[in-house]
């Protein structure tokens, strides 16, 4: 096996092929800013988000009419500490947040460190509250709620005091809401088996249980008045059942409960499973005007919004169609749901807005940008939201909602340095694979090909699976840094195919939850493999020089490949792979993928491992130790069983300390700057 050092012969053939010539470096694409934690201030119009560039994760502020972006945090390294849970006060002049985690990818001999801050939007010297996270300021903007080791800690916001523990309960307890006035604080108690909806009384000191039973219940939501609790119910725990997100046949409920007598009824139920929305959706449920209750759900077979009335019951789709919802929003006189969808541009997003009572959604957002994340200004006018096109990361944006007009006035944050009209806008491209399933992918072409030239290609594999990779750069920061490395293959004359295999979002539920996929027959990797003979059917790439990367499950992918078809795909880089589906059964009670007993040889055959003698083609293993999504044994015993074989090139690439999703920007220039290392020397 080979670790990352430069041998003399390494460095004699970088020298020689230093003279590749680029646009632009992977210092120049990887300096793109990645905006998240929109949020806008209760009152007046104001907006603050968090912008990591380079690592180094700071809060921003924007006040209107001209949204001219100012920092107002210091954090000056790249400490791979997250800057998160942005809140407002009620009058807008200061920002709670949590800085920190759970993680320690420097090595701290100290330790991790998270805490909760408070900020004032015109002083940048901010106040630490409390060792926690998840904070949450009571309406009047003398307290905060956050959470400490599974407990429920209180502490006034000017922090004269010290935290108190609020309440204590059994389970885990989270998704705190305070109540309209200040008085109370809604909460689930997760039990393993079921979970309760309760409320805490701040003034007797009691805990009231809504309507307790054996289900799971989830996202409560208030009423607007502080008089009623809406939530979802669902059905009890089975024993390594598979997750609601691997499945569209989870029946729901909703119900609403009078808090003051503790009376609730069911106000609606899907007739035939419905399919819950755990797939994606940050806030599954949400109260609008008319005593209205919005919510998602797949029984239509793809992921839509749907209006019922508290009063009678009657249910109306908000939308309809081959295309799905995803981030929504409702305006502050709870009249209308503006949301993100790929209507009518399937592989984006674009804004469209909607009355809670039904209609035809009117289109906010054209053009070929992708739009996320949308907020609107408390009086009702502006629109917040966050947009990327091909060549510029997502940043803040402002839409006048009666003229149309966007604006994006954080523009001025992109770097010199990065190289917007340098990058390859992706071409859509459908294909079939073998059993007839129709795949998208976008293709990113070197513009440098010249006639009768056959390049190198490389296969990209997202994780999660359920993710779905745009038409431009992403909304989640793990896939705004791929896309940063697939433009920088680009550069470096690779052809690149990013691949929506079938278990992602975007598509339908069919598409979603594609039958024998993963442990039950890697159904998807039929996908990968019409992917490389849709390469090999073009003139301008060469069938020989094939090769494969991805994270997550998009390293179990690449994996599989090498192991199956080192014929066919000739190097691979794997971050943080899952290789034996059994292994991961065992470690992790079905590894959420409810592998049963009787089922674990075929799980084994799914896996890389099963196939690891006939894997001759070179690979790169990357992975943090700290991985908590998947098990770092995974890279470890793939490369034990490689090494003893001896037949295949193996390098590996080792971040002590760091997590699935890299923290460090270090590790992930690492990690680009060896892939494209290694792509060279194994595909050029």
């Amino acid at each position: 096996m080979y670790r990352l050092f430069f041998t003399p012969i390494v460095c004699l053939f970088l020298l020689l092929h230093s003279s590749y010539t680029t646009p632009f470096g992977l210092n120049d694409i990887m300096s793109a800013p990645f905006t998240s934690e929109l949020v806008a201030a209760p009152d007046g119009n104001r907006i603050a988000y968090v912008l990591n560039i380079e690592g180094k994760r700071n809060i921003w502020i924007a006040d209107g009419p001209d949204y001219t972006p100012r920092k107002i945090t210091s954090y000056d390294k790249d400490d791979g500490k997250p800057v998160s849970n942005l809140t407002f006060s009620p009058d807008g002049s200061k920002i709670v947040y949590t800085h920190g985690s759970q993680f320690n990818p420097l090595s701290d001999p100290r330790g991790p460190a998270q805490a909760i801050w408070v900020i004032g939007v015109d002083n940048e010297v901010p106040e630490r509250l409390a060792e926690g996270t998840n904070p949450i300021i009571s309406p009047d903007g003398r307290k905060v709620l956050f959470t400490r080791a599974g407990e429920i800690f209180i502490i006034p916001l000017d922090g004269d005091g010290q935290p108190d523990i609020l309440f204590l309960a059994r389970g885990n307890n989270h998704s705190l809401q305070w109540s309209p006035d200040g008085t109370r604080v809604l909460f689930v108690s997760f039990r393993q088996t079921h979970s309760f909806i309760g409320i805490y009384n701040i003034e007797d000191d009691s805990i009231q249980w809504l309507l307790p039973d054996v289900y799971r219940d989830v996202s409560p939501v208030w009423s607007p008045d502080g008089k009623s609790v809406a939530f979802i119910r669902t059905p009890p725990g089975k024993h390594r059942e598979l997750p609601p997100w691997r499945r569209a046949d989870v029946p729901f409920s909703l119900y609403v409960v009078d808090v003051e007598t503790g009376e609730g009824e069911r106000v609606w139920e899907t007739s035939t499973g419905g399919g819950f929305a755990q797939t994606y959706p940050v806030q599954p449920l949400m109260w609008a005007g008319d005593d209205r209750l919005i919510f998602y759900s797949e029984q239509s077979g793809w992921m839509h919004i749907y209006s019922v009335s508290v009063e009678t019951g009657d249910a109306v789709a908000l939308t309809t169609g081959e295309y799905e919802v995803e981030h929504i929003t409702l305006t502050p006189d709870k009249q209308t749901v503006i949301f993100s969808s790929n209507k009518d541009d399937i592989d984006r997003r674009h804004l469209w807005k909607v009355p809670v009572t039904g209609g035809n959604p009117e289109l906010l957002t054209p053009g070929s940008g992708i739009e996320w994340s949308p907020v609107v200004s408390t009086g009702g006018d502006k629109l917040y939201f966050v947009q990327s096109t091909a060549r510029i990361p997502g940043l803040p944006a402002v839409m006048d909602l009666q003229e149309r007009e966007v604006r994006v006035p954080a523009k001025e944050l992109i770097p010199d340095a990065f190289p917007v009209e340098q990058q390859v806008i992706p071409e859509q491209i459908l294909f079939q694979a073998a059993d007839g399933v129709t795949v998208h992918a976008q293709l990113f072409l070197p513009d440098t090909i010249q006639e009768g030239e056959r390049v190198p290609a490389v296969i990209y594999m997202h994780g999660g699976p359920i993710r779905q990779m745009y038409l431009g750069w992403h909304d989640r920061g793990y896939y705004h840094y791929n896309y940063a490395c697939n433009q920088y293959l680009v550069a470096r004359g690779y052809a690149v195919l990013s691949v929506n295999f079938r278990s992602g979002i975007g598509y339908g539920a069919e598409f979603r939850t594609a039958e024998n996929q993963g442990p039950r027959g890697a159904s998807e990797y039929q996908d990968i493999l019409a992917a490389a003979y849709y390469l090999k059917s073009r003139p301008d790439i060469d069938p020989g020089r094939i090769g494969l990367w991805g994270g997550s499950y998009g390293g179990y992918l690449t994996a599989l490949g090498l192991a199956r078809n080192s014929d066919i795909f000739a190097a691979g880089v794997d971050l943080h792979g899952v290789h034996d589906w059994t292994l991961r059964g065992e470690r992790r009670n079905g590894g959420g993928w409810g592998i049963f007993e009787n089922e674990k040889q075929l799980a084994y055959e799914a896996s890389p491992v099963a196939d690891v003698d006939s894997w001759t083609s070179p690979v790169l293993f990357i992975h943090a130790d700290d991985d908590r999504n998947v098990d770092f044994i995974q890279t470890t015993d793939l490369v034990r069983r490689l090494e003893s074989l001896g037949i295949a090139h193996v390098e590996t690439l080792i971040f002590p300390d760091d997590v699935h999703s890299f923290l460090l920007h270090e590790n992930w220039m690492r990690s680009f700057e060896a892939a494209v290392d290694f792509f060279e020397r194994f595909l050029r």
